[in-house]
């Protein structure tokens, strides 16, 4: 069973585990729902993860197999392997075809769930830590979520009403989305959140934020940033993504976002929701106007 609280003693289906003796876990950080957080001890046997009842980690989600993946412990450490599965195992986005040794601080992913691999020195102090990246990064993409673009916008709006600097914000949605998922799956689905959010965060300037706000829909927030520069960064985040040939599994698919942009000079009467609302509604206004376009 998992857990989100240090307890001297951990119950799994087969045995007991003392917390003095762990050596890593394994931490539940997507879907989101109560189960994010759940800390899963791993010791000295080996682990199903599956959605038969008879695995030791068991998930419900349907895109996971009845014996999905394995994790084994050797003397030199965990190791994961793919159990034939119907969508594959993966460490860090990387499909396993054989053993793999599992590191501290990689991502396992089963099916549609996703979960991080702790086994450094102090698994308590990276539990902890990983459990507040949970409260400010988005679990599938690892940018930053709604709650912490709320908190950066906050700030930078009221930075440059102060000395009356420029301020602009970006919102980007994928275009025909809903058709991906409904062709290709939600695998699929998410499969493009993540490598999208890959492709643009490389394009992001260290003092900018890059989130995702909805669900195919993410924000950038541009410092010190005119309209004039905030249209040159989104026609080429455009170009970008029109460019890149994704692909899943043997599918190539080839997508287009549409951009909406607001921008304010120390406005005294604008707040963080009114410059999203204008970014929103010129996003709303590329959508109707074809897609694959930026309006400001």
């Amino acid at each position: 069973m998992p857990e989100k609280v240090t307890d001297t003693w951990i119950t799994t289906p087969k045995r007991l585990f003392s917390t003095a003796t762990r050596e890593a876990c394994l931490v539940h950080i997507y879907p989101s729902g109560p189960t994010m957080g759940c800390r899963y001890p791993l010791a000295d046997r080996a682990l199903v993860i599956g959605r038969g009842e008879e695995s030791d980690i068991r998930l419900s989600d349907h895109s996971v197999s009845r014996r999905h993946a394995l994790i084994e412990p050797t003397p030199e450490g965990y190791y994961v392997s793919d159990q034939h599965s119907t969508n594959g195992t993966f460490v860090n986005d990387k499909q396993l075809d054989h053993s793999w040794l599992l590191q501290d601080g990689d991502y396992l992913r089963v099916g549609n769930c996703l979960y991080r691999y702790l086994a450094g020195g102090n698994i308590e102090a990276e539990y902890h830590e990983e459990i507040y990246r949970l409260t400010i990064l988005d679990g599938l993409t690892q940018i930053h979520n709604q709650r912490y673009l709320n908190e950066f916008l906050e700030r930078e709006v009221v930075r440059s009403q102060r000395h009356s600097r420029p301020l602009s914000v970006l919102m980007v949605d994928i275009d025909k989305f809903k058709s991906i998922n409904d062709t290709y799956g939600h695998l699929c689905g998410d499969f493009v959140l993540r490598e999208l959010a890959d492709l643009i965060r490389v394009n992001v300037r260290k003092e900018d934020l890059f989130a995702r706000s909805g669900g195919e829909e993410f924000t950038l927030v541009l410092v010190e940033t005119t309209q004039e520069g905030a249209l040159m960064v989104a026609e080429r985040l455009r170009e970008t993504v029109a460019a890149h040939q994704f692909r899943f599994e043997a599918n190539p698919l080839t997508l287009t976002i549409s951009i909406g942009a607001a921008t304010t000079v120390g406005d005294m009467q604008i707040t963080p929701a009114a410059l999203l609302k204008t970014a929103d509604a010129n996003l709303y206004k590329a959508k109707r106007a074809g897609r694959n376009r930026v309006i400001a």
